[in-house]
């Protein structure tokens, strides 16, 4: 295809913009070209526009949450053909080198987080996808493109979190954080039927959106509670048994680690503003802690997609925005404010 298409461009520290860029086109047998039919903004795009994020391109296209539809794929595309609908993978994948393998693919030795980072993203009228075959997933008939849009990374994230954590049922799980990445990750938690699931955030009205639609039991505002105290009085002074770490804010890495039990698990799901994280594990000696990253994991999409279809997943109510893909620096301003009931954002091109 020649021409030219909106896209939102990462110019430099601090600068993002809307601009007229080139429309992608094969460079690999392995790709395929996807009409982006929506494309959300996440904490991860800010992350970058403010350099938190160190292999991030200047020049880049942003943008890695994105559904559409194939155009065209590459003389090596196996499962996709033009009309799919389709929902891309954050994380690239070669399904061939020693981590893709053993079904590591989010360590995958040729990928990684390449879309809206080093690579031209999907925050764009069409986008460019390698290894087409293993990032996209077909979207199943009776499910929307809106009902998929978060599939390819922060639900897949929440997913993958979830089932790391091992949660049993019985069990008390607290999630920190009540944004986008906290509540997929209470939403999957409820997939393993804990006792009872506790939120935990300094928005009152994020902690309002959770409790009604049922992404958690218990919410704890750590601006006037303490969730130390309060977790614990729910637990005969143990603690979590399972904690999801999902805000990354200043004292959250410790809140973590203080509330969860001894012999607990606690997973790291966030990106931290602030390094490093301090470890004081004379403090934390005897209490027998597991620490487990999470992360965007692509093996998950698929999953998640049956799950949408079969009904046990639903993420409509967090797209709370829409702005077209010419006023993304409006939508971008408005999710970075966390104003006006702000969850998801979403870009039509």
């Amino acid at each position: 295809m020649n021409g030219t298409m909106k896209a939102v461009v990462f110019q430099e520290l601090g600068k993002a913009a809307v601009e007229e860029r080139p429309i992608p086109c094969i460079e690999d047998p392995k790709d395929a070209i996807v009409r982006v039919t929506l494309a959300a903004i996440c904490s991860s795009d800010i992350h970058i526009k403010h350099g938190m994020i160190a292999r991030a391109k200047e020049g880049v296209i942003l943008g890695h949450e994105i559904v559409g539809e194939i155009v065209e794929t590459g003389a090596g595309v196996r499962k996709l053909k033009a009309g799919d609908r389709v929902t891309v993978n954050n994380e690239t994948f070669c399904g061939e080198c020693f981590f893709c393998r053993r079904g590591y693919v989010n360590n995958c030795e040729q990928g990684g987080w390449m879309l809206g980072c080093v690579q031209d993203g999907g925050q764009a009228e069409y986008v460019r996808v390698p290894y087409a075959d293993n990032c996209c997933n077909i979207i199943p008939e009776g499910v929307s493109y809106e009902q998929a849009m978060l599939v390819g990374d922060v639900l897949a994230t929440g997913f993958w979190a979830a089932e790391i954590g091992e949660i049993r049922p019985g069990d008390t799980a607290v999630v920190i954080g009540a944004g986008p990445t906290g509540l997929c990750t209470s939403m999957c938690a409820r997939l393993y039927s804990p006792a009872r699931l506790i939120s935990i955030d300094l928005s009152e009205e994020r902690l309002a959106f959770a409790k009604q639609h049922g992404l958690t039991d218990i919410t704890i505002h750590a601006g006037k509670e303490d969730p130390l105290e309060i977790v614990r009085s729910l637990t005969e002074g143990r603690g979590a048994d399972r904690l999801f770490e999902c805000a990354g804010g200043r004292n959250t890495f410790e809140m973590a680690w203080q509330i969860t039990r001894p012999s607990g698990i606690v997973c790291f799901v966030a990106h931290y503003e602030e390094d490093p994280q301090k470890l004081p594990l004379r403090r934390m000696y005897g209490k027998n802690l597991v620490f487990k990253t999470g992360g965007v994991h692509a093996n998950a999409c698929a999953r998640t997609l049956d799950l949408i279809k079969e009904g046990r997943l639903d993420t409509l109510p967090l797209i709370t925005h829409r702005f077209a893909l010419s006023d993304a620096m409006e939508g971008y301003r408005l999710f970075e404010s966390q104003k006006d009931g702000v969850i998801k954002v979403v870009l039509e091109p």
